[in-house]
């Protein structure tokens, strides 16, 4: 049910806003609450219509001064509605695309910074081989290699315990806890299920959005002074 709690929750993230000017007010997954209004069929009463309004009606009242400016990410511009993306409100279209090499190396030194990694683990070579992949899927990569390494460990100790046990008198050596080395056989085993997210449709898709509503937006570079 809705009973107005969006619009006041809206309406208080601003105020909150403006106490703290300077600031940066960043809305992840806009798509969510700025979806186009009108075609939002049973959303309680046109609630949603209702937060797109009052999210516009606070950008509107945000006064230069106030130094709040205003990010949001969204993988569905296709659907925002276009008076959020009209000048004084979110004004400038940045597209973002898939990380190259050099982003997805520090993307994948970030991911293993506190990881144990082996010497054989060459991340410069994962990186080159992942054209496409976003930062979470590899991201993924390494928390599926992170996995199996614990797990190789975890078994290792079972191991041992039932050999500890069947022969008592046996001498065996007890490792002291030490950390599971995530090694390049983790990798490999890892990139088996690899997958990209974004397929080349799906980029193509928001390139041309991107070029056609930067387009759309002015005269562009068939301005000219005639005098």
């Amino acid at each position: 049910m809705w009973f107005g709690e969006s619009e006041a929750n809206v309406r208080d993230v601003f105020d909150k806003a403006r106490a703290a000017a300077p600031c940066v007010l960043f809305f992840d997954e806009l798509d969510s609450i700025a979806k186009s209004r009108g075609g939002n069929v049973g959303d309680g009463g046109g609630a949603a219509d209702r937060v797109i309004n009052q999210v516009l009606t606070e950008m509107d009242g945000m006064s230069s001064k106030k130094n709040v400016f205003i990010i949001g990410a969204t993988n569905r511009p296709d659907i925002i509605d276009p008076a959020i993306l009209r000048p004084g409100r979110l004004d400038q279209l940045i597209y973002i695309p898939l990380p190259d090499e050099p982003s997805r190396i520090s993307i994948l030194k970030a991911t293993t910074r506190k990881s144990p990694l082996s010497e054989d683990v060459d991340l410069m070579y994962i990186a080159k081989v992942t054209k496409g992949f976003s930062g979470a899927d590899l991201t993924e990569i390494c928390q599926r290699a992170c996995k199996l390494a614990i797990r190789e460990s975890i078994e290792a100790d079972i191991r041992r315990e039932r050999e500890l046990r069947d022969n008592p008198d046996q001498e065996i050596d007890m490792e002291e806890d030490q950390v599971p080395e995530i090694r390049k056989e983790h990798f490999e085993e890892a990139m088996r299920f690899a997958r990209r997210s974004v397929t080349d449709s799906d980029i193509r898709k928001y390139e041309m959005f991107a070029q056609k509503l930067q387009t759309a937006r002015g005269f562009g570079q068939s301005f000219r002074y005639n005098y």
